[in-house]
């Protein structure tokens, strides 16, 4: 019998927050991958399970070549071991013990009018007792990439975001986790977000309770924040055109998760999979030497959402989605 990989270190009482997060983020998985299946219609997520050397592993679940999603990922992970010395030095701790797990999620979808959506979970803790750890956070967050961006559905996408930290204001501020994704998702090289964004947080130490409530409830707000979207625009006709247009957008999007994401660099710093790791890229995209888009173009509408914006400030004012047909 293989060794399941989605393993605590030996000993873990499940009254942690280890053994509860992991809990939590495989509960997440099977629901979320239902609901993206059932969107879809066709496509199916197949398993795949991996085991890390030093401690852990965890379950890469991925979906390809379906009518609506061409290529995406739901993956959960728990890792153990002893911290990598590189890691340690930026934490500003000596090597030792941790413990992370989370789950993580990018999805591309084939037609250019449905954005892609990222999402992350993940719960960090440095000792060797998970009972009382030396240190213990959360972080996550989730984001919005569209190709074509329609207002209403980017305000529907951060109402969902703020109602869910309206919920818990204590540990919860959207306008700072909101401002925080526009930081973190930030191509410097290009002068532009990566999307539309939506919230990041992370280090979230204070009151560890008050914190998994909320990120239990941000997880299961994932698909009432996407699947609208996708129900809206999956039908949409495109053109040769509109889909180059996606390809450029989404060398972007490999842009950010290979020199910036630091998921990314946890992931292959701790010998994680690289497999599961870079799901994240999409299976198709260009890059045209010195691309531009023309003035007045779509694409060039398009572009000019990919700014930070007070979107749900903007609610009101009767902006006008991107709809224009090429």
């Amino acid at each position: 019998m293989t060794a399941p990989t989605l393993t605590l270190p030996p000993g873990t009482p499940d009254s942690t927050y280890a053994a509860r997060m992991l809990e939590l983020c495989q509960h997440l998985q099977l629901v979320i991958c239902q609901g993206l299946e059932a969107l879809d219609g066709e496509a199916r997520f197949g398993r795949d399970a991996w085991q890390r050397p030093g401690g852990g592993g965890g379950e890469a679940r991925v979906v390809e070549n379906g009518p609506v999603f061409e290529k995406g990922g739901v993956n959960v992970s728990a890792v153990h071991g002893l911290l990598p010395e590189r890691m340690a030095h930026a934490f500003g701790v000596d090597a030792k013990p941790f413990f992370a797990t989370g789950i993580s999620s990018v999805i591309h979808p084939r037609n250019p009018h449905v954005p892609t959506v990222h999402f992350n979970f993940r719960y960090f803790a440095l000792g060797d007792d998970l009972g009382a750890p030396e240190d213990q956070w959360f972080g996550g967050g989730a984001d919005l990439t569209p190709y074509f961006p329609e207002h209403d559905d980017v305000v529907h996408f951060h109402r969902v975001w703020e109602r869910v930290c309206d919920r818990h204001a204590a540990v919860a501020d959207y306008n700072d986790f909101k401002a925080k994704c526009d930081r973190y998702f930030h191509l410097p090289h290009r002068n532009e977000a990566r999307g539309v964004g939506g919230i990041f947080f992370d280090y979230l130490r204070n009151e560890p309770e008050a914190t998994f409530a909320f990120v239990r409830d941000a997880g299961h707000a994932v698909l009432d924040a996407y699947a609208p979207i996708v129900e809206r625009t999956r039908d949409r006709p495109f053109t040769d055109r509109e889909q180059t247009f996606q390809e450029i957008r989404r060398g972007r999007y490999a842009e950010f998760n290979l020199a910036y994401d630091r998921g990314t660099r946890f992931g292959l710093e701790t010998n994680g999979r690289t497999e599961s790791i870079l799901m994240s890229l999409p299976p198709r995209a260009q890059w045209l030497y010195a691309w531009q888009p023309e003035p007045g173009s779509v694409e060039a509408e398009a572009s000019a959402f990919f700014q930070p914006r007070d979107w749900l400030g903007e609610a009101g004012t009767g902006s006008s989605a991107v709809r224009q047909e090429i």
